[in-house]
């Protein structure tokens, strides 16, 4: 268990995240003109190779450190109120602390997205000294299968040692659908987390392009239990799974390429992880005019979308700026011009 003087630093640290995070709630209600949340990926390879997943390989070499400054400092220079670093397997890049740093210099929340297995009492000290602020770990089932080394038999462990180390906020997200074969594990896989003092989410799996995946009735029937426990969670903002969970569409305004980003390894900005390519412009030449623009696009794979990120981000706008038809191939001349690295 952690010590006394351990639990008033994670309240202090708590609590100034918290102020934090209020000022740039106001922000994103006052101002339309930043970005609230980019995902920026530092390194494409991962050691796991669940199933479902189209965002890793196994060959890719880290982003090197200052290119990632870059990335980090023009983020900071459009406004960004949240980083969080994601993959591959971002605990993978050997200079990850100093990414973290970066963004924190920038005044930007830092976040990490991980599967976990590389969290020792060591590394975890070391993301604390670094100053990240929350982390989030998928955990597809409690045993091992062929969807998904991602259990909780096999994580248990490392949620012990964040429980005992961490300072920054841990969130478990626990998931359904796409392929999951005991739905019931996302109770057990939430229970714990509750019980180590974190906080609780289930996802929805998409498909390979982030779209619908109706869940069948003992699935939704988990998927409603679950929402129950989510008192708690960090990223409540997720109605519109609701609809998912009966394979509805929703009918909402995606300010993807605007209000959230998605960076890939090249440094191009994508509309989320699940439509890479557009509009493809490198971020070293992204403006506010491209903000702008793509704040008002409406984006045709909006209505089946499963990605939360960009629900979440969106809702702060739901009510303004109707959209129009996006125009086509925005970044193909962009995209010719990257230098790949």
């Amino acid at each position: 268990m952690p010590s006394t003087a351990k639990k008033l630093r994670r309240n202090l640290v708590a609590l100034h995240r918290t102020l934090r995070g209020s000022k740039m709630v106001a922000k994103a209600f006052l101002s339309t003109e930043h970005p609230l949340l980019a995902h920026i990926i530092p390194m494409r390879r991962c050691n796991l190779a669940c199933t479902y997943c189209n965002e890793f390989d196994d060959v890719s070499k880290p982003v090197p450190i200052e290119e990632m400054y870059r990335r980090v400092d023009k983020l900071g220079e459009l406004g960004t109120s949240v980083v969080t670093i994601s993959g591959g397997e971002p605990l993978l890049h050997p200079e990850l602390d100093e990414v973290i740093r970066r963004i924190r210099h920038n005044g930007i929340v830092a976040g990490l997205i991980t599967n976990g297995y590389l969290l020792v009492p060591e590394r975890v000290e070391r993301l604390n000294r670094a100053g990240l602020e929350w982390l989030q770990i998928s955990i597809d089932n409690v045993t091992p299968d062929d969807v998904s080394k991602k259990s909780l038999k096999v994580l248990d462990k490392k949620l012990q040692v964040l429980a005992e180390h961490a300072d920054f906020h841990v969130n478990i997200n626990s998931v359904v659908g796409g392929g999951v074969s005991n739905p019931q594990d996302a109770l057990v896989i939430g229970k714990r987390a509750l019980e180590l003092g974190f906080s609780s989410t289930i996802g929805i799996i998409h498909d390979g392009d982030g779209q619908l995946q109706p869940l069948g009735e003992e699935e939704r029937r988990i998927y409603h239990e679950m929402k129950s426990m989510e008192k708690r969670s960090f990223t409540r903002i997720n109605s519109f799974q609701d609809n998912i969970a009966q394979g509805k569409a929703n009918d909402w305004r995606c300010r993807a390429g605007a209000r959230y980003l998605y960076i890939c390894e090249d440094g191009l900005v994508h509309y989320c992880s699940q439509q890479r390519g557009y509009p493809g412009i490198p971020l070293s030449q992204y403006t506010r005019e491209d903000l702008r623009r793509e704040y008002l696009a409406e984006k045709s794979c909006a209505p089946h979308c499963t990605v939360s990120c960009v629900h979440q981000v969106s809702i702060f706008d739901s009510w303004r700026a109707a959209q129009h038809p996006a125009p086509a191939a925005v970044g193909s001349e962009a995209r010719d011009l990257v230098q790949i690295k």
